[in-house]
């Protein structure tokens, strides 16, 4: 046992409780119920198509049971023929009905032979091979993003990380509530009911292999103990947590979150934008999405760009700060004007709906053009 902060840790990985873990799970394209009546519908109308072909051929027909050739042998005959049974009683005598036989039934009976096999395979062997294929996935996850917990702020993530380029199969989703991994499943992530505070959870995603953690638990108390659970599980994976209360986001950054967002604060920055000046809360929204006109970027310098000024990027965008050995450093700083190797800078660059050198270069060639003038 250990102390900390007042509470008593146990060592080691914590037993799960209940259940154990679901597996990963990825949503099909076609539901299981509605692929099933695809396949029933479409076979039962072949199957009518036919007994409607022998009802209107049925004097070519032959009944040795008693010479008469109704409706409901019709129908006796149409199974018996399409399922390749054939007992002999009803047969096929003149040239056209046989000429049917050939030409139209056989076909027919191979297409149901076909939905048939088909929706045993797509039930048994297919599914079968779906539940190991995701098995295999699970368990060489590598390099993937893990969410903790789908509610409004995991849910818009998600759809952000999708919509800045980043494969869906490549995101976990983790949360206990059904119904929210049905929304992830239809986005085409991987999801996983399940508890995050727990060893086994995070484990089962392969926690150490992740490119980053994104927690969001809709409570600050169990966000927090799932960035412990993550820190204890895996000390060198980037974690982004969401909390609430101002007081939480210092116990959250000492549990190990490498960032720490305030969803409350962030608003209030947006009201304060917004009575300073009409159009700043609404560049701050749009720095903070993709399908904005501009998005802020976080990356390394390139090898290129050591000794340039941070005015001076390869990627054309605008230079903003430079995180160098722990220290920040401004774009008015001198020292932001040599950039060196293994420093990390944020710029703003356009997006596909900007413009096309970037926010703000088309009005002031514009300006540069009519003074020319």
């Amino acid at each position: 046992m250990s102390e900390r902060d007042g509470q008593i840790l146990p060592k080691g990985p914590r037993t799960a409780r209940g259940p154990g873990v679901k597996p990963l799970r990825r949503a099909v394209k076609v539901p299981v119920w509605g692929d099933l009546g695809i396949r029933l519908g479409l076979a039962l109308s072949l199957i009518m198509l036919v007994v409607m072909i022998h009802w209107w051929d049925r004097d070519g027909l032959v009944d040795n049971h008693d010479g008469v050739v109704s409706f409901i042998d019709v129908v006796y005959f149409t199974m018996i023929s399409i399922t390749t049974t054939g007992f002999g009683d009803i047969a096929p005598v003149s040239d056209k009905s046989r000429l049917v036989e050939a030409l139209i039934v056989t076909p027919v009976r191979f297409a149901v032979l076909f939905i048939f096999v088909g929706t045993a395979y797509n039930f048994i062997i297919k599914r079968s091979w779906e539940k190991w294929r995701m098995s295999r996935i699970q368990a060489q996850l590598s390099g993937h993003i893990v969410v903790l917990g789908y509610g409004v702020s995991g849910a818009e993530s998600v759809a952000e990380l999708i919509e800045r380029g980043t494969d869906p199969s490549n995101i976990v989703v983790i949360d206990p509530s059904e119904d929210r991994l049905t929304n992830a499943e239809k986005l085409g992530c991987n999801v996983m009911a399940g508890d995050a505070t727990r060893d086994d959870t995070l484990n089962a995603v392969r926690i150490t292999e992740a490119q980053n953690v994104l927690v969001s638990a809709g409570r600050d108390d169990t966000s927090i103990l799932i960035v412990l659970t993550v820190r204890h599980l895996a000390p060198k994976v980037p974690i982004s947590v969401v909390v609430r209360a101002d007081d939480n986001e210092f116990l959250a950054r000492q549990a190990g979150a490498n960032n720490v967002i305030n969803p409350v604060r962030f608003t209030g920055l947006l009201l304060a934008g917004s009575a300073r000046g009409a159009h700043i809360s609404d560049y701050l929204a749009d720095l903070a999405s993709v399908t904005g006109r501009v998005q802020l970027v976080e990356r390394k310098v390139d090898r290129k760009e050591i000794g340039r000024s941070i005015s001076d990027l390869c990627s054309g965008g605008r230079g903003l700060r430079v995180y160098r050995g722990g220290k920040v450093i401004g774009f008015w700083e001198d020292e932001s004007q040599s950039l060196r190797e293994g420093d990390i800078v944020v710029e703003i660059i356009p997006t596909e709906r900007g413009e096309d050198r970037g926010d703000g270069h088309r009005a002031s060639d514009d300006a540069k053009l009519s003074e020319a003038g």
